[in-house]
């Protein structure tokens, strides 16, 4: 009886392998593509025209969505700065290999080797008081499951990728691939707008809470991390005819409809995102032999898709 029982027992092993290898396969973790491809319609969000920017340059179109929820009187300003046509004219004015791209005031670093006049401003702001956090009480939070090295929680608010401390209650936009920011001399209030700058390098988190961030470059970074790299100090374009110029600066909400790109982003609130956080925390399809089960948070991609213009 005894080999008859290792027998059945045996085979009953190999019908209950059979069957979890079966059930595996069917519970297949979903890729990245798999969880956009699955997303529903309320998974997503349109752009708001009043908070996105459209930079024209002669590669073509960046669009920048601002953050007023991290940098309100920064915005504000951009926003002033833009619709007197400041920007227009002036120009990308450095590009340093695996950390950023500059561009606007040729004035306000003396590494950018510019005389000319400092233009006048009509309703915009030259400086502002640095915002570099904000309340945390204010914002909405998404948290990642994973430790950060360089902040005790990070996660998502909106559209953007965030850090916060609890303790003293403050969060703050972190700097990760395409993040914008406003340049500033060594005084933390030397701000203001008049010059940006998107990280086109990896994401160089130790300027987190060292200057205010104001949005991130939703399209367009192939434009901006190709553009060629300036040879003088911190990248600087050495002269004039080097730099690229910025052929108009607009808001969304001023260029006609038909001029637009009609952009939707993935909410960041939702189980389809959560479901996207970790397809990339534990890659397994089958190129990856290894998960890594951790991830940070300019790790994780927000989804941007083009969509077509509202009906009328």
């Amino acid at each position: 009886m005894k080999p008859v029982q290792i027998a059945c027992c045996a085979l009953a092993g190999l019908v209950l392998s059979t069957t979890a290898n079966a059930a595996d396969a069917r519970a297949k973790p979903l890729t990245t593509a798999d969880v956009i491809a699955a997303s529903k319609a309320s998974d997503w969000h349109a752009l708001d025209p009043d908070n996105t920017l459209y930079v024209e340059l002669p590669g073509g179109r960046v669009v920048i969505e601002l953050a007023p929820a991290f940098a309100p009187r920064h915005v504000t300003n951009i926003k002033a700065l833009v619709r007197e046509r400041y920007f227009d004219g002036l120009a990308i004015l450095r590009a340093q290999d695996n950390y950023v791209v500059q561009w606007g005031d040729p004035n306000a670093d003396a590494r950018a080797g510019d005389k000319d006049q400092p233009r006048p401003l009509v309703n915009a702001q030259k400086t502002l008081k640095a915002e570099f956090t904000v309340a945390a009480t204010g914002i909405t939070f998404t948290p990642l499951p994973d430790a950060d090295g360089y902040a005790p929680q990070t996660g998502f608010s909106g559209d953007f990728a965030v850090a916060r401390d609890p303790k003293s209650q403050t969060a703050w936009l972190t700097h990760c691939y395409g993040t914008v920011g406003v340049g500033r001399d060594v005084d933390a209030d030397s701000g203001g707008g008049t010059e940006l700058y998107a990280v086109i390098g990896s994401s160089p988190r130790w300027l987190d809470r060292n200057i205010t961030v104001v949005g991130r470059v939703v399209q367009g970074m192939e434009i901006l991390s190709t553009m060629p790299r300036g040879s003088g100090a911190l990248g600087f374009y050495e002269k004039p005819e080097q730099r690229v110029p910025l052929k108009s600066v607009r808001l969304a909400s001023d260029v006609p409809d038909a001029e637009r790109v009609h952009l939707e982003v993935m909410r960041t609130d939702t189980p389809t995102f959560a479901a996207l956080v970790e397809s990339r925390r534990n890659r397994r399809d089958e190129w990856y032999k290894v998960p890594a089960g951790h991830i940070d948070v300019c790790s994780v991609p927000i989804p941007v898709r083009t969509v077509a213009a509202p009906a009328r």
